[in-house]
């Protein structure tokens, strides 16, 4: 889709606000990683923790209402992909793909979540079957958000934090620190509008088989170590 056509779409979405936009969109980043291809053993297991506390069918801690099911799963990259499947395997719903693949270049690769990022949120505002339900986002965290990635694009939009205008409210961080894997953000849309009336961020915190899982504060460090096979950004 052009920048245009995207532009065109989000206008529309404003002009007729109050016909698609969803009640809930609850964001995410992707777990723990091995690498471009791969979460490593320790974003596996949240993928894992996720479907059984928070966002799978049943979940002990759902952050759904008694009786509600998400409308949409969301995902861009292969870890969001990895770290998504459990949980919409037990609603049996397909994840929704606005796929981006490892690129030749950092570049490359960044240009295509923008682009892809546009696409994910113009389809958030403007999907009627989406309307006053809740969405779920699996994302990447630069493109969630990111004051560095934003100054380099003037003018234009390009992490959800400003796409999702949730810029408007209060408290919405700037940044997603890169170690930070353990936070939901959550926001409410009120009458199909799509600017935000609420956020909040709730901390992941599991028990049982995944109490050892990273659970750090915002921006603190993870405590991941090399014998982890994880990407240690973030890790001290």
């Amino acid at each position: 889709m052009t920048r245009i056509a995207l532009l065109v779409l989000l206008c529309c979405c404003h002009i007729h606000a109050g016909l698609a936009a969803p009640a809930r969109i609850i964001i995410l980043r992707h777990g723990e990683k091995a690498g471009a291809w791969k979460l490593c053993g320790v974003g596996q297991a949240r993928a894992d923790a996720l479907a059984a506390t928070y966002l799978g069918r049943n979940a002990a801690q759902s952050l759904f209402a008694a009786g509600e099911e998400p409308a949409a799963i969301l995902a861009i990259t292969l870890h969001t992909l990895e770290l998504a499947a459990p949980a919409a395997a037990t609603w049996d719903l397909p994840v929704t793909m606005f796929s981006v693949m490892p690129q030749k270049s950092a570049e490359a690769f960044d240009k295509a979540l923008d682009r892809r990022t546009e696409e994910a949120a113009a389809a958030l505002l403007a999907n009627p079957a989406w309307q006053g339900k809740t969405v779920v986002m699996m994302w990447e965290h630069k493109h969630i958000a990111n004051a560095k990635l934003a100054a380099k694009s003037p003018g234009e939009a390009v992490t959800l934090r400003q796409l999702l205008q949730l810029d408007k409210l209060k408290d919405v961080p700037e940044t997603w620190p890169s170690g930070t894997y353990d936070y939901f953000w959550i926001t409410d849309y009120a009458d199909g509008s799509t600017t935000p009336t609420g956020f909040r961020m709730v901390k992941q915190v599991f028990d049982g088989r995944y109490a050892k899982l990273p659970t750090n504060d915002w921006g603190a460090p993870n405590g991941l170590t090399s014998d982890s096979d994880c990407d240690l950004k973030g890790a001290e």
